[in-house]
């Protein structure tokens, strides 16, 4: 383990150790005194750190402290009910779109042998149609900015006599350009595994759509887990985009009070940490998640071993 070690990584001497401690000091002190002369110093020439723009966030015995935060407590109820129905819909059509994709895929090359010609040529040049259409349909939903995807559910629903509420017209365009990015992060986790899984899968009698269900599929959620993480992070801040359908989520509320109490920075400031605080419990949430699936799968082999040591302890006491 350790030439292993020395081989991928040097190892540094002392005088690398303090090189590097006092590069840092030196980086730290230059990043305070440039965040203190450029932003901290203009900023408080400006006023900009006065209770008067303040206090309605962080005073609560300022007359609009009450209001300021039901509000912000409204906006962000709004947005966590946007993100979750849209992170639930965009995984679970996501995953029904990969998986679509791999069986349209697989069923092109297949060559329907036990049917007459016509018929499995019929099959083969519907499969690949099908293929073709959903890979156009990707690519056009993931090239598409989601704001135009919400605009045109939007605007487009109910020009077809459609009618929601406009929480769920920002749920849907969240959904369909999400969906489609977390199918082709699964599409590729599937596809990434090795071949040989497939083909043991069939050895033993599993049809496609089964080995994909039971042996890629759940693989390739444990292997993609950080980019579908990073994608719902991404979910929760597209939210903020309902604005453009006049969606009271935490950003358009925050424009409303700073419409009142005209103080931007203050407000943006608070909305960034509740966004930071959320997205970092997210963010911790996934690590704890794949965590705990990561060491399922090395105590799986520790149990297996086990229950081999067990065998040969019996079949010793019996042959003795």
């Amino acid at each position: 383990m350790s030439q292993q070690n020395t081989v991928l990584y040097d190892v540094p001497g002392p005088r690398q150790r303090r090189i590097t401690l006092i590069s840092s000091i030196v980086a730290t002190v230059v990043l305070l005194v440039g965040a203190y002369f450029l932003i901290y110093r203009p900023l408080e020439e400006k006023g900009q750190f006065s209770m008067e723009l303040w206090g309605p966030l962080v005073d609560p015995s300022n007359e609009s402290f009450s209001q300021v935060w039901d509000r912000l407590g409204l906006g962000l109820k709004n947005t966590l009910t946007a993100a979750a129905l849209a992170i639930v819909s965009s995984l679970v059509v996501g995953t029904l779109l990969a998986v679509l994709r791999i069986q349209l895929k697989s069923l092109a090359r297949r060559r329907f042998t036990g049917l007459a010609t016509p018929l499995s040529y019929l099959l083969r040049g519907l499969s690949t149609v099908l293929s073709a259409v959903t890979r156009v349909c990707v690519e056009v939903f993931r090239g598409l900015p989601v704001v135009i995807t919400i605009f045109f559910v939007a605007r487009g629903f109910p020009e077809f006599g459609v009618t929601f509420d406009t929480l769920w017209y920002l749920v849907i365009g969240l959904t369909i350009y999400n969906s489609v990015v977390i199918a082709e992060i699964l599409r590729s986790g599937m596809e990434g595994l090795p071949g040989g899984q497939g083909e043991a899968a069939a050895a033993i009698g599993l049809s496609p759509l089964q080995s994909t269900r039971m042996i890629l599929l759940p693989q390739a959620f444990r292997i993609m887990l950080p980019a579908l993480i990073s994608q719902l992070v991404v979910v929760l801040k597209d939210t903020s985009l309902g604005f453009i359908i006049s969606y009271e989520e935490t950003l358009s509320i925050g424009k409303q009070i700073i419409g009142v109490l005209d103080n931007p920075i203050q407000v943006y400031v608070v909305i960034a940490a509740i966004f930071i605080a959320v997205n970092y419990s997210l963010s911790k949430l996934a690590q704890y998640v794949q965590h705990r699936l990561s060491r399922g799968r090395k105590s799986a082999p520790r149990t297996g071993a086990a229950d081999t040591e067990l065998g040969t302890e019996a079949v010793a006491g019996t042959t003795t």
